[in-house]
């Protein structure tokens, strides 16, 4: 599992990122590719500080809907491709193959939230609608939040570098600290699954976000 540049030694809070798994065949569609990947995913979150904690996963539909959870709720999260929440021993878990995982984090340990972004996230501002849930939902001011953007497919291997647009649009709605991990997932095979290197057959990273309990 890979740290998340920005979020290392934050207090309170715990943050991973899962690559590739090797040796597990990823060549089908996406729901019997994911249960393929679930156990070593599952063993890799437990091994690095998320054992226990229930996986609150979206429904990832490409739109902008975030949505509060806590342990009670319902997941996946019909028509969400973002969730924030405050609750400790939660993992917010987000899938993606070459689309951004942005991690948003509380500074001060209170709150956080984890969306989709690729092409179509970015356009309709679904990191921006995050920090307005925050800031509305649990009280969250921009500037206490940090963000992190995970790997993602990026020029040339892209047309769109839809990762710094995210960074354009998170600094312009007032949070504090902006990293972004500049990695292209289409670059690092090795590393990374990537939907348009590999036409659409592979697998999926895994983005974990949790207050510790």
């Amino acid at each position: 599992m890979e740290s998340v540049l920005g979020l290392e030694g934050l207090p309170g809070i715990r943050a991973g990122f899962i690559g590739r798994i090797p040796g597990i065949d990823v060549d089908g569609e996406r729901e019997e590719v994911l249960a393929r990947l679930w156990k070593d995913q599952r063993d890799a979150a437990d091994r690095e500080g998320f054992e226990g904690m229930p996986f609150a996963i979206a429904e990832q539909v490409h739109g902008n809907l975030v949505v509060p959870v806590d342990k009670s709720s319902t997941f996946p999260v019909p028509g969400a491709d973002g969730l924030i929440t405050t609750t400790p021993g939660l993992c917010l878990a987000i899938y993606v193959a070459d689309c951004a995982a942005v991690y948003l984090a509380d500074r001060k340990g209170r709150a956080i939230g984890l969306v989709h972004s690729g092409k179509k996230g970015t356009e309709q501002q679904i990191s921006v609608k995050a920090v307005e849930a925050l800031q509305q939902s649990f009280g969250v001011e921009p500037g206490d939040l940090i963000a992190s953007i995970s790997p993602c497919i990026r020029p040339p291997h892209y047309e769109w570098d839809f990762s710094a647009e995210i960074v354009r649009q998170l600094q312009e709605a007032g949070v504090s600290s902006v990293s972004d991990d500049r990695t292209c997932t289409a670059s690092f095979p090795e590393r990374y699954y990537s939907y348009r290197r590999e036409k659409g057959r592979t697998g999926r990273m895994l983005a974990l976000l949790a207050i510790a309990g």
